[in-house]
Order: structure tokens, then sequence, then C-alpha cells
């Protein structure tokens, strides 16, 4: 009987001492590793790591910003998949066992979404919703799959599409840059509901007219730039049109979506169908033309 993957949650982390003692105990015993990527913290952050769980492993960022802080992580992680977390409470480490059954079920790349069923949101306000719907959009047209939300870091991957990535952002626009890069990778990606809490103690260090920028920038040069190998055939010409099909699952009772893209239309019309008879006409069953 194959054993089960192993689990690194990468934490970055700069001057969250407050917050630490309400997130690290929350993560799964099963987790295999967790790691916290330190941004030259000066309030007794890796301390209060120490105490709260003693396994934890500290690794030093290098660079500055959120980006740089994972980049770290991510290299530094050992187990087989690896999942992203917030340390301002924003994030809930309750959701971690929906991310990795998802992979598990064969996803290659997983993203929370606070637009599904299930998710949801208490740290957003009208104007960056309408900036993240915007952001989604263009995504859409663009690069095709069917996104329902870009701008958020909770994610889950296996380590071994790290590579095709070929993640280079330093700033927050490294959660798009993923989302995109999983798109024109091929990768075969999943969305799950997550809800987005507001932070326990402190100020965010996210911008959002700065922030937004670098994430309509990355938007761009990813449309500009060489389309990295495809794991699935993504780049491979297909007759008619591009389909990017959406596939319901289910994790944890609630609601998911497989995002698959490069299928044939055949083939997608066939999933679409399966799709909406198990959901019984739910509406999270749908098609999209790429381009």
């Amino acid at each position: 009987m194959a054993s089960s993957p192993t689990v690194s949650v990468v934490i970055p982390a700069m001057n969250e001492a407050k917050n630490l003692p309400y997130v690290l105990p929350l993560i799964p015993t099963w987790v295999h590793e967790v790691i916290l990527v330190d941004g030259h913290s000066t309030d007794g952050t890796v301390e209060v790591a120490r105490q709260v769980l003693p396994s934890i492993r500290f690794v030093q960022q290098h660079g500055r910003g959120k980006g740089s802080a994972l980049r770290t992580g991510f290299t530094a992680a050992r187990g087989d998949i690896v999942v992203m977390l917030d340390a301002d409470g924003s994030t809930d480490p309750g959701e971690i066992p929906a991310f990795v059954s998802a992979l598990e079920a064969g996803a290659d790349f997983v993203k929370g979404s606070r637009f599904l069923k299930g998710g949801g949101t208490a740290d957003m306000p009208f104007y960056r919703k309408l900036g993240n719907w915007s952001f989604v959009a263009m995504v859409r047209l663009l690069f095709g799959g069917g996104y329902t939300d870009l701008c958020y870091g909770y994610n889950a991957f296996w380590r071994r599409v790290l590579p095709q990535l070929q993640l280079d952002g330093e700033g927050f626009e490294i959660e798009t840059m993923m989302n995109v890069r999983a798109l024109k990778a091929g990768l075969l990606i999943s969305e799950v509901p997550s809800f987005e809490s507001r932070r326990i103690y402190g100020v965010s260090n996210l911008r959002t007219f700065r922030d937004g920028m670098r994430v309509l920038r990355t938007i761009f040069r990813e449309r500009i730039q060489t389309t990295p190998t495809a794991a699935h055939g993504f780049g491979e010409e297909l007759d008619g049109a591009r389909l990017a099909v959406i596939v319901p699952i289910a994790t944890s009772g609630r609601i998911g979506l497989h995002v698959a893209d490069a299928v044939s239309e055949t083939e997608g019309h066939a999933l679409r169908s399966e799709a909406i008879g198990s959901e019984s006409g739910s509406g999270h069953a749908e098609a999209a033309v790429a381009r």
C-alpha cells in the first residue's frame, strides 16, 4: 500500500509574534514540517514560534517582499506537497486537509477561492473586490482557465511542479504569477473554497494601488513571455476551440472545482455533461472557451 505524501507548510513572517500563537497550534499534527521564513523580524517572532511549536524549522528570508520569502521557503521544503499559509491568521490551517485531498485526487496545483460556495472573506473592501474581479476577467481572457479568484495566497502544490513555475516574483504579485504560470504550464488545477479572516493583530503590508499595479504588470508580462513547457499538453495545437473545463469535486463536504485545460472539444463536452449530471444543475459546472 502506497504511503501518504509528506506535507510541508511554508509560512512567511515578519513581526508576527502576536499572531503566531493563534495560527501554529491549528496546523494538523500530521503535517511533516512547518517552515517559518523570517523576514528579519524584530519583535521576537522566531522565539515565540519556537515556544509554540518546538519542531518548527526556521529559514532566513533571502531578498525582500512576500514573493522572496515564499521562494526561500519553497527551496527549503522537503515534503512531497507544499502548502502556503499566512502568519497573520487570515488563512485557516483547518483548511489544509481540503487542499491536500484535492492534490491526492489528481490535481497538480490547488488554489483557494473566496468566491466559491463555502468560501468567503471578512477582509476585502468593495474596491479590492472590484480590482480582483477585474484581474480574474483579464486572466480568463488572456490565458483561459476558469479561475474564480486570483489575488489570494492560499495555495498548495506538488513540490515536483516547482521547476515548471519558474518563480521569480518578489512581492505580493507572486500569487498571481503562480496562478498564471500554472495555467501556462498546463498543470491540472483545482480550486477549493476558502474563507479569509481579518488579520488578528497588526497592519497588513499590502498596499492596494502599489501592489495592484504590480499584479497588472505581472499579468501583461506573462502574456508576452514564452510559455513554460506544458505538463499536460497545454501548448499543443488542438482542433477547434481550446476549452477550459471546470469539473466539480467534493472536498471535505464542500464543492470545489477542477480546472482542466488543453482538452479536446469532444472531451470537454463529455466532462461538462458528466459534471452537470453529478451536481444536478447546481451551477458549479461550466465550460469556457479559453481563446
